[in-house]
């Protein structure tokens, strides 16, 4: 089991929000966490994320700060920096963005205008919010537009309707990425496309990060792309926060830093910083790549459950550490799913498949992954046995005996893989 933090003082003032964290530590700790964007920072990275850098305001970049007091802020942000350059091969690195969100925010300002086109992954495809869903501001400002999955069975993009809609659009942004895709991406098509129409060529890598860090997926650097913007949570491992990258134009990088600041941000949330920089020195240390390799391993394992089963999964299945199931077979949405799930120790998450014909509150799916439970130590021994628990779960959600069962099962499973401290 993982040593639970000593917070002795907020202990002694605030109880209500001592009791919450222990008790958040313990439902973490008895249960699976399968959401794929969730995983378990080690304690090095939760003791900087705490540390004194919380009262430090930084606004500005290292060197031109427009506060005193920032040598050791300069220091931490420079270290963050030069570790995200080296781990993803790319000459220019913001840390500042708060979110993944604020990270691709921070760059459609920064390359773009008012009225200004934007060609990304349709939402009900495995796309993203901010990637132009109605729902959300940004499209009061910028043009978006999508492509789609060109067979939901293989998951194979439409790279031909891409490249038509490009060359019809004009797009100023070509954007690859995804929130709830399984399968890997054709950089050097998209990069082409992109260079076809002069536009920017832009990966929001969030969910595989870790991945490419780890040299499991490609790296869209490698194929010409112009930009990277991730979270440094999910497969990454890092605390919440986001991050810009830039393969190596000068002025793009200079955009962007202007855009994030003063733009968007203000001051910069430095013991977050501090904590990326930790994290980031995880993710060079060799283990990471076998833990990178093993997510993918241990999504496969899972997935071959779910085929034998003969449940519907979309793109047939999962390249990366995200399986997107469609469980209406089992005459259940995905909100029944979820909360069934959870009574047994497993968390995941409700989730909209392609053109799904029900309401993003009671969809077809759950979007399940390996992430946090490959930090535990889960092998794909493990995973198969999982899935086919859930299975059960879902084939008997009214049955509490059946429920019971298996809540016992995936609690002597995490007692069996406690939450690591450190990573390596």
């Amino acid at each position: 089991m993982a040593t639970p933090q000593h917070i002795p003082f907020l202990e002694e003032q605030d109880d209500d929000i001592y009791s919450a964290i222990r008790g958040e530590e313990k439902r973490q700790e008895e249960g699976l966490e399968l959401i794929p964007s969730e995983n378990y920072v080690s304690l090095a990275v939760r003791e900087a994320s705490g540390s004194i850098f919380t009262n430090k305001y930084s606004e500005g970049y290292p060197g031109k700060r427009y506060y005193g007091g920032q040598e050791f802020t300069d220091s931490i942000e420079d270290i963050a920096r030069d570790r995200a350059k080296e781990i993803f091969n790319c000459k220019y690195a913001n840390v500042q963005p708060h979110a993944g969100a604020n990270a691709n925010i921070g760059a459609y300002f920064a390359l773009l205008e008012p009225g200004d086109t934007v060609l990304g992954m349709d939402l009900s495809h495995g796309g993203h919010l901010t990637h132009g869903h109605p729902v959300t501001y940004i499209t009061k400002i910028f043009n978006f537009v999508r492509y789609k999955m060109k067979d939901t069975e293989t998951g194979e993009i439409d790279y031909d309707e891409m490249r038509e809609v490009a060359l019809r659009e004009k797009p100023k942004i070509l954007l690859a990425g995804y929130s709830a895709y399984s399968r890997e991406l054709d950089y050097k098509k998209i990069a082409d496309i992109a260079k076809e129409v002069d536009a920017i060529s832009m990966m929001d890598a969030a969910h595989i990060a870790g991945l490419i860090a780890g040299g499991v997926h490609a790296n869209p650097f490698d194929y010409g792309f112009d930009v990277m913007t991730t979270t440094t949570h999910k497969t990454l491992r890092g605390p919440r926060g986001g991050m810009i990258l830039v393969k190596s134009d000068e002025e793009i990088a200079k955009k962007i830093d202007k855009s994030l600041f003063p733009g968007l941000q203000g001051g910069p949330l430095m013991h977050q910083i501090a904590a990326k920089a930790v994290a980031f020195g995880e993710v060079l240390h060799p283990s990471f790549k076998e833990y990178a390799a093993q997510v993918v391993k241990n999504a496969a394992a899972m997935a071959e459950v779910f085929e034998r089963e003969e449940i519907r999964m979309l793109g047939g299945g999962t390249s990366n550490h995200l399986i997107l199931a469609d469980i209406t077979s089992f005459g259940i949405d995905g909100h029944t799913a979820e909360v069934a799930l959870d009574e047994v120790g497993i968390t995941l998450n409700k989730n909209m498949i392609a053109d799904d014909p029900n309401p993003p509150m009671r969809p077809s799916g759950i979007r399940f992954g390996t992430p946090a439970i490959t930090t535990r130590g889960f092998t794909e021994k493990e995973c198969a046995r999982v899935a086919e628990l859930m299975i059960e779960v879902l084939r008997s959600h009214e049955d509490k005996a059946v429920k019971k069962q298996v809540h016992e099962e995936i609690n002597a499973l995490a007692a069996r893989f406690p939450v690591p401290d450190k990573h390596y």
